[in-house]
């Protein structure tokens, strides 16, 4: 049995001394002697690498299973039904850590808002509780004025649901003990919803996968779903109970579409795509564990020395045998620490769930808002009726607390763990593909452009210095679309704000134009705008792809394209962005960032909150945050390795499938004038080539009486001309992911592109194929 929940020797003990608490263990053990130990013990397996299915699941079942993770892939966007106000645009973007299906870092954090009642209870403010931060037609959600209280959640890993679903009530309800009858200072009690067991949710707020996937699927992405019909749930891979029956109360949510009134029917989702999403989350299987060593050995023996699995229970008996999930999946007082203001149900501000730990070495960061970076941490900050297993864990020695983590990592996962999303041991891409240096380097190179990579993908802990407010807790956490050092969806969007008064003039906030999503745990509330501030800008995440060549371009070869005063009369006046302290901007949407290292000195203060060493010259990025890490926060070498990665990473691949057809559209593009801006190759110093597809100047591209955000010399109309390279893979479009296509790209176009979007307008339907078909292929 020891594949499946290691040596029993240490929990024959807490048998003995607890058989009322541990019947079910009992049971579970017996069914295991009675099967011959080993994965026997499960009459199905269960087991498979995180993220992959149930062994056990027939053709049309996994064929569902590929779908549903499909699915929990596909970046929905305003055609779909996305919005109208949402968090993100995909369920994998909340659950990705280590693959889809698992967790998140705490740039996935969601915000809950309530108002406090008279009677010490909590009412849930927003769309079921959830403020969601994106609006399609503001910009920014706004924050409820009536909500006085807040609190931070991170996702939750989906690993092994179905197997949680399965185990009856009657198996859970046995562990309980709300009046401590035995003294034991654990009191665990089930969470009914609806007159049943509640098991999924920080505070095991809910019973059903299918309201489990419903609820964030509206309250994150505003995509609205009908309930399953009895058909449907009747051909789930899982059910409820034992018996294999399947019982199900849908009072939590309604038995109709969740309207958003947003101009796209309902259900935006379809009763076929739920029910492969349902059966994806359904069947992934729980992770396989690890191989017991002398250190996971003695690990395990400490863990039960120190009590934790009077909560963490080894095993719960479900039809398929033990499923050792280490949890009881029941609420526990956790303290006043660990409190965060919410009452949900029958759960109190300071109950949460018993969180399973199989898998867990892979899903950090840990406890419901995400504030422990480590195991080590996680432990550390248990309280209430963990207090005194967390005091155990203190007085071990150095030695000793390794076993106990090296435990932990033995639950599965230990594997496929990693600092960020890249798999360990990941390759480096080869020149010329996605993510792989612009040249063959050479050996010295190749390690600085690993070391980069390897800090661009590593998440950053709130102990590291993280926040306090931020947008990312990874480089990679905005730039992955197709590959690390993409582009980033509209859920990953930056927020600028400004106040634009009757005169039309443009004002900046006394905090400065830059806005955060989110706030770090130490303040769970929202950031609000500086007073005054009526106009919100998202900045969709620009690819970064090729930076070391933009910067390779000289000086003078972009101040020779500019024509501020349109001289020539073309209707074009693209002017460089010249900054207060005299250099060039060329980076970002405003153009407002000189050179790769000041563009990574700025992304680690202003997306990360991460504090940086002063170097002569340089100007971006915060020295000192006030927090309690001490600044600076990242050092010189780090950021040298950063720049080296970003200088050395290749522009993205042209991909051609048509070439004649693409040849066409590019014949196309020139004449309908987009080269006047797009200029389609710029050279280095050296007179290396740069398809690059951009003048990097600031143009007036606004529609008439649009209103944005000024920067530096940059005007709230004017914009840099972003490259195209990659253009195909980088959706969607526009500074603010106005444009979910290219089409709606090329219609958004005003100001100086005004022609050549009308002439692009005219075309006939087979040469906008063309057209597009040439912008693909960049």
């Amino acid at each position: 049995m020891r594949a499946q929940t290691g040596s029993w020797y240490p929990l024959v003990s807490r048998l003995v001394q607890h058989p009322t608490r541990f019947r079910g263990l009992l049971a579970a053990l017996l069914l295991t002697s009675a099967c011959g130990g080993g994965e026997e013990a499960s009459s199905i397996p269960i087991f498979a690498a995180l993220g992959e299915p149930l062994p056990s699941l027939d053709e049309a079942q996994l064929a569902a299973f590929e779908r549903g993770r499909d699915l929990a892939e596909r970046r929905f966007d305003t055609s779909d039904g996305l919005g109208p106000e949402f968090n993100t645009t995909f369920c994998a973007g909340c659950h990705e850590k280590p693959v889809v299906g698992g967790g998140a870092g705490h740039y996935r954090n969601f915000t809950l808002v309530g108002q406090q009642l008279l009677d010490d209870t909590t009412f849930p403010r927003g769309k079921n509780g959830v403020q969601r931060q994106f609006s399609l037609s503001a910009g920014r959600d706004p924050s409820d004025t009536v909500a006085d209280i807040s609190a931070s959640r991170n996702p939750i890993p989906f690993f092994g649901a179905g197997l949680l679903l399965e185990i009856p009530d009657e198996e859970i309800l046995q562990y309980e003990d709300p009046e401590d009858a035995d003294g034991d200072g654990i009191s665990g009690r089930a969470h009914f919803v609806d007159g049943f067991v509640g098991r999924f949710g920080r505070k095991a707020q809910t019973r059903s996968i299918e309201l489990f996937i419903r609820g964030p699927l509206f309250n994150h992405m505003g995509i609205s779903t009908i309930p399953l019909s009895e058909a449907s749930r009747a051909a789930l891979p899982m059910k409820h109970g034992g018996d294999g029956s399947f019982t199900l109360k849908q009072s939590v949510l309604p038995d109709e579409p969740l309207p958003d009134n947003d101009g796209t029917p309902d259900p935006e989702l379809s009763e076929a795509e739920l029910f492969d999403l349902v059966s994806f989350s359904m069947t992934l299987a729980a992770p396989t564990p690890g191989p017991a060593t002398d250190q996971t050995e003695r690990g395990r023996a400490l863990f039960d020395q120190m009590r934790c699995s009077s909560c963490h229970v080894p095993a719960l008996n479900g039809p398929r045998g033990p499923i050792p999930a280490y949890s009881d999946l029941l609420l526990h007082d956790m303290g006043p620490e660990l409190a965060d203001q919410f009452s949900m149900g029958e759960a109190s501000r300071t109950e949460f769930r018993t969180q399973p730990l199989w898998g867990v070495i892979a899903v950090a960061p840990y406890l419901h808002d995400g504030r422990a970076g480590s195991l080590d941490e996680a432990i550390r900050w248990h309280g209430g009726e963990a207090q005194a297993s967390a005091a155990a864990y203190l007085q071990l020695t150095n030695d000793e607390q390794d076993d106990v983590l090296a435990f932990l990592a033995s639950l599965g996962g230990a594997d496929q763990a990693s600092a960020g999303l890249l798999p360990p041991e990941a390759p480096i891409e080869q020149p010329g593909s996605y993510g792989g240096p612009v040249k063959p380097l050479e050996p010295t190179e190749l390690a600085r452009f690993s070391r980069g990579r390897a800090l661009f993908d590593r998440d950053v802990s709130f102990s590291e210095g993280l926040g306090p407010t931020f947008n990312g807790d990874s480089c990679r956490g905005c730039h992955f679309l197709p590959t690390i050092g993409g582009a980033g969806p509209s859920g990953v969007d930056a927020m600028r704000q400004g106040e634009v008064g009757l005169d039309g003039v443009f004002v900046e906030p006394p905090s400065g134009t830059g806005l955060p999503r989110h706030a770090s745990f130490e303040d769970p509330d929202r950031p609000e705008p500086d007073p005054g501030v009526n106009v919100f800008e998202p900045r969709q995440t620009p690819a970064v792809f090729g930076l070391g060549l933009i910067e390779q371009i000289p000086r003078s070869t972009l101040e020779a394209l500019a024509d501020p005063d349109d001289a020539n009369g073309d209707g074009i006046a693209g002017r460089p962005h010249v900054l207060a302290d005299g250099r060039l901007g060329r980076f970002g949407w405003k153009a407002d960032v000189p050179n790769v290292r000041e563009f990574v000195r700025d992304a680690l203060s202003n997306e990360l909150g991460l504090t940086v060493p002063e170097e002569a010259g340089l100007t971006f990025g915060r020295l000192g945050d006030g927090d309690p890490v001490p600044d600076p926060e990242i050092n010189q070498e780090a950021i040298d390795d950063l720049e080296a990665y970003l200088s050395l990473l290749g522009p993205p691949p042209r991909r051609r499938s048509d070439s004649a057809l693409e040849d066409q559209g590019e014949a196309l593009f020139e004449a309908v004038g987009c080269d006047s801006c797009h200029i389609p190759v710029l050279e280095t110093a050296s007179g290396g080539e740069v398809p690059l597809y951009s003048d990097l100047l600031l143009h007036d591209v606004a529609a008439a009486g649009a209103v944005g955000i000024a920067q530096g010399a940059a005007t709230m109309r004017e914009f840099r001309t972003p490259p195209l390279w990659g253009l195909g893979e980088t959706t969607p479009y526009m500074h603010d992911g106005r444009a979910s296509s290219l089409e709606e790209a090329i219609n958004a176009h005003a100001g100086e592109a005004s022609d050549s979007r009308a002439a692009a307008s005219a075309l006939s339907a087979a040469e906008r194929e063309a057209l597009l078909a040439f912008l693909q292929s960049l």
